[in-house]
């Protein structure tokens, strides 16, 4: 076997670890919503991405300008929005639901400007299968789907801002001033609304695993995957993470879907992977190719 075929295996095969991760860890939070809060889980898994990056970050006084910092500070912003209101749909609709939903964001931005009719039909099959999972027998809280939507919309504007971040900052700058902020703006949050006597030994034990699973892990892992697989196989990948949640949602939190659910994830997934395996290359530019040399 090829060098460059089994480092393409290997970074394949650690992306669906992230998202094993990934999906874990909103599963633990599905567990902890019920006890402490989405505010709380999201604060603490903010604070553990900071504790995670920000010790590899050592900024200069001249370098904290509005106009060199002002994506960053825009992502952290976003960051708390997009975590906030998915995980308050998955208390109101649970994970699977919620994290199907949500998807539809990056599927969107896929979708942008595309003229193809395979598209115009992937976007009408991904219509349906929302269609298919939220309009069953009048169970779905309306107000869960609006926050999955908005949890949508936040991701997307997540993707943008996060290409805008790499083009402009080295390193990990971007990321640890996005995790200040969106810390900054929860934790108050938390700390005003937590009920203290909720929280044990056990809880703190989850809130911990929830960031390392759902932050630490997956941004420390992004790096290394990208050097081995294309960013076209890194979204394919990451289009099935719909599926790896509604499977940790009914194992963890005993979720359980109508037939007629289970094929509207399957289809908005379906969707998106073809949307996004048969999209073609764009030549990069050369200020793209001069960001990706930056330490």
């Amino acid at each position: 076997m090829s060098s460059t075929r089994r480092d393409r295996l290997v970074g394949a095969g650690t992306q669906v670890a992230t998202e094993v991760s990934i999906n874990y860890g909103s599963a633990l939070a599905g567990l902890l919503i019920p006890i402490v809060g989405s505010i709380v889980v999201v604060a603490a898994r903010q604070v553990v991405t900071a504790v995670a990056v920000l010790p590899f970050y050592r900024p200069r006084r001249a370098e904290l300008t509005w106009r060199r910092l002002w994506p960053a500070l825009a992502l952290g912003v976003v960051l708390a929005a997009m975590n906030l209101s998915f995980y308050e749909a998955v208390g109101r609709l649970g994970l699977g639901i919620a994290a199907t939903i949500e998807f539809l964001g990056p599927f969107a931005l896929a979708l942008a400007g595309s003229r193809r009719l395979l598209d115009a039909g992937c976007a009408v099959a991904a219509a349906a299968g929302v269609l298919l999972l939220t309009a069953t027998e009048g169970t779905v809280d309306p107000l869960g789907v609006a926050l999955a939507l908005t949890a949508a919309a936040a991701w997307a504007a997540y993707i943008l801002l996060t290409r805008q971040v790499a083009m402009r900052l080295p390193g990990l700058e971007g990321l640890s001033v996005a995790s200040v902020v969106s810390t900054v703006l929860t934790v108050p949050l938390a700390l005003a609304v937590i009920d203290y006597s909720r929280v044990d030994a056990r809880v703190l034990l989850l809130l911990l695993a929830l960031g390392v699973l759902s932050s630490a892990v997956p941004y420390s892992l992004d790096t290394f995957i990208l050097r081995r697989i294309t960013p076209r196989l890194y979204a394919v990948i990451t289009s099935f993470g719909p599926v790896v949640a509604t499977v940790f949602g009914v194992i963890v939190l005993g979720e359980r879907f109508t037939l007629i659910q289970l094929i509207g994830i399957v289809v908005v997934c379906l969707a998106a992977g073809i949307t996004i395996a048969t999209q073609r290359d764009h030549p990069r530019s050369e200020l793209e190719k001069t960001a990706e040399s930056v330490p």
